[in-house]
C-alpha cells in the first residue's frame, strides 16, 4: 500500500510541476513550442540541414520569386527596352499542409523522482520527447510515401518521393565517384551557379562504401580515410549520410538512394500548435504524456533535385 501512495506523491508532484508547461487545453505556450521545436531540430539530423518554418497555421503558403532566365539585353541610349525584351520574374507558390501525428512517452517513478529533486522536470520530458520524436520525424522527411501501406508513413510525401525531375540510376553498383559525378552532371545548369551550398544525402551503408573505396588509393588521402573517415566529398560537395535512409529497396532488398541539393531547398513546416495532454498510472507509478504535432515537407524548388535509385548497400 505505501508503495502505492509513494507512487502518487511522485506522481501529483509531477502534475503540478507540469502545471506551467501547459495551458489552453493542453497547447504549449508559443514560448514553449519554440523551445520544443528547437531541440526537435537539435536531435534530428535532416532538420538541422534543412529549413524548419514555424507554422502559424495547418496551412502555409511559400511565396517563389526567381529568374530562371536572361534578364539583361543590349541596350540603346535614351531608349526602353522592347516589350518582348523586358523580363519577368518566374512566380509560383508551395504550400506546406501539415499533418497529425501523435507520439507517447512513458515516464517511470525513479526517473519523475530524480527530476524533481532536481527541478529538471520540463527539460527532461522535452529532452526524452525529442530523442524519441525526432527520429520518427526524420524517417517521414525522408521515407513518407501517400502509397504506402504502412500507415505512418502515408501521411505525407517525403523528399525521396518528391525527387522526381532529374533522376539518375545506379544500375545496382555500390557508390562510387561516377554517380556524384552522373549527379552533377544531371542537376540543371542554373542552380549549378550555387553548388557551393549543395550535399548529398544517401544511407549510412552507401556513404561507407564510398570512404572505403577512397581508402584504397594509395597516398596522404587513402591512409587518412583508412584511419579517421575523413570528411567525404565529391568536387567540393560534401556527402552527408542519414540513418533513416533506407537501405532495403529493390528486389534483393539491398538497395539505397541518394540525394543532391541544397539543404535549405528543403523545408520543413511546424505548427507552432503542440499539444501536450497526461495521464498517469498510479500502481505503475508511470506518468503517460502525449505529445500532437503537425509538420510537412515540400522542396521549394524541385527541380533543383537529383536524386539517384538503385544504388547497392549489401553483399
Amino acid at each position: 500500500m505505501s508503495g502505492i501512495m509513494d507512487n502518487r506523491s511522485v506522481l501529483a508532484k509531477a502534475d503540478m510541476a507540469l502545471a506551467d508547461l501547459i495551458a489552453d487545453g493542453g497547447y504549449l505556450v508559443p514560448e514553449q513550442a519554440q523551445k520544443f521545436i528547437r531541440v526537435l531540430i537539435q536531435e534530428s539530423v535532416l532538420m538541422k540541414q534543412a529549413t524548419v518554418v514555424p507554422m502559424k497555421s495547418p496551412k502555409q503558403l511559400i511565396e517563389k520569386i526567381r529568374f530562371g532566365s536572361r534578364v539583361l539585353r543590349a541596350g540603346t541610349e535614351a531608349s526602353a527596352l522592347p516589350i518582348g525584351d523586358r523580363a519577368k520574374p518566374d512566380l509560383s507558390k508551395v504550400e506546406l499542409d501539415a499533418q497529425l501525428f501523435k507520439a507517447e512517452v512513458r515516464l517511470d517513478n525513479e526517473t519523475l523522482e530524480d527530476s524533481i529533486e532536481r527541478d529538471q522536470l520540463r527539460q527532461t520530458i522535452m529532452q526524452l520527447m525529442a530523442e524519441a520524436i525526432s527520429r520518427d520525424i526524420d524517417e517521414v522527411l525522408v521515407r513518407g510515401d501517400v502509397l504506402s501501406a504502412d500507415p505512418f508513413l502515408a501521411k505525407i510525401n517525403g523528399v525521396l518521393k518528391q525527387a522526381t525531375s532529374n533522376v539518375v540510376d545506379g544500375l545496382s553498383q555500390k557508390t562510387n565517384k561516377s554517380m556524384f559525378r552522373d549527379m552533377l552532371k544531371s542537376m540543371p545548369s542554373e542552380f549549378l551557379r550555387n553548388k557551393n551550398l549543395m550535399k548529398f544525402f544517401t544511407s549510412i551503408d552507401s556513404k561507407i562504401d564510398y570512404v572505403d573505396s577512397l581508402g584504397d588509393r594509395i597516398g596522404v588521402l587513402g591512409d587518412k580515410m583508412l584511419m579517421d573517415g575523413g570528411d567525404a566529398s565529391y568536387s567540393g560537395v560534401p556527402i552527408m549520410d542519414v540513418p533513416l535512409f533506407p537501405e532495403n529497396l529493390g528486389v534483393g532488398s539491398n538497395l539505397t538512394n541518394m540525394l543532391l541539393t541544397d539543404p535549405k531547398n528543403i523545408h520543413v513546416g511546424m505548427w507552432r500548435n503542440i499539444r501536450l495532454e497526461t495521464d498517469k498510472l498510479v500502481s505503475e507509478g508511470v506518468l503517460i504524456i502525449v505529445a500532437t504535432l503537425r509538420f510537412d515537407v515540400k522542396f521549394v524548388e524541385e527541380r533543383a533535385v537529383v536524386k539517384t535509385t538503385n544504388v547497392k548497400v549489401g553483399a
